[in-house]
């Protein structure tokens, strides 16, 4: 019962920012959009990792991040790597597709793929500042994606989240769905602090750690609070 609770409100939680995030890209512009090609290499790169391991035995045991063995690659090969099985495999890739195509079209590809390496460098390291120890962040279990899948689709609802606050004073007649917006921007980090503190779940504190890093960015760059509505094969910059 256990295990199928953590199953449940980890797929929810990305349920949750996935929604969030097409709020903020606009589900009706998407048909319209430009290619994600960031995101489609990154996803790529995830499918080449699959691969590898199915054709290459010895490759998890290589490319894996155990605390056991040495190799300063494996904390970034590691996340190319998938230890779910096939469902969580699957799960995985399609999570990553989905969520990185949506970062790519509001935060732009150069910033989307920073986005994502900050969600395999940073977790540790702030784990540590806390006095954790054995990277209790990160949800990998040695090896996986979808840590740094659910950091990244937290940028998107820290972004969604001032957009709603920004836009706090907009007629009435927009009022409900501004409130919608807030509650699938705030059930990010608190929904992932419900999990790390119930379950010790390391993809709910990710998340909260996405949602700072993405609202600090946010407001660092001062961003629209739309990302524009790019038809095929026109990047940001109207090229």
């Amino acid at each position: 019962m256990g295990a199928l609770l953590f199953n449940v409100t980890t797929a929810a939680l990305m349920v949750l920012m996935f929604n969030g995030g097409l709020a903020l890209v606009g589900q009706d512009t998407l048909r319209g959009r430009r290619v994600p090609w960031a995101a489609v290499g990154l996803t790529a790169l995830a499918l080449a990792g699959v691969l590898t391991q199915l054709v290459c035995p010895g490759a998890m045991a290589l490319f894996d991040n155990d605390p056991s063995q040495h190799g300063w690659w494996r904390v970034v090969t590691s996340v190319f790597m998938q230890n779910g099985g096939l469902l969580g495999g699957a799960w995985n890739l399609a999570t990553l597709a989905a969520v990185a195509a949506l970062d790519d079209w509001f935060w732009g590809g150069p910033l989307m793929l920073a986005l994502f390496t900050a969600g395999i460098l940073l977790p540790e390291h702030i784990d540590s500042l806390f006095g954790q120890s054995g990277g209790s962040a990160d949800p990998r279990n040695f090896a996986g994606s979808s840590g740094a899948t659910y950091f990244l689709a937290a940028t998107l609802s820290a972004a969604l989240l001032l957009r709603a606050v920004r836009s706090a004073g907009a007629a009435a007649a927009r009022d409900t769905g501004r409130r919608k917006e807030l509650l699938l921007a705030l059930g990010a980090p608190v929904l992932g602090l419900g999990m790390w503190f119930t379950q010790e779940n390391g993809h709910g504190l990710v998340t909260v750690y996405g949602f700072l890093l993405g609202t600090a960015v946010q407001i660092a760059a001062r961003r629209p609070s739309a990302a524009p509505q790019n038809p095929v094969g026109v990047g940001a910059d109207g090229r």
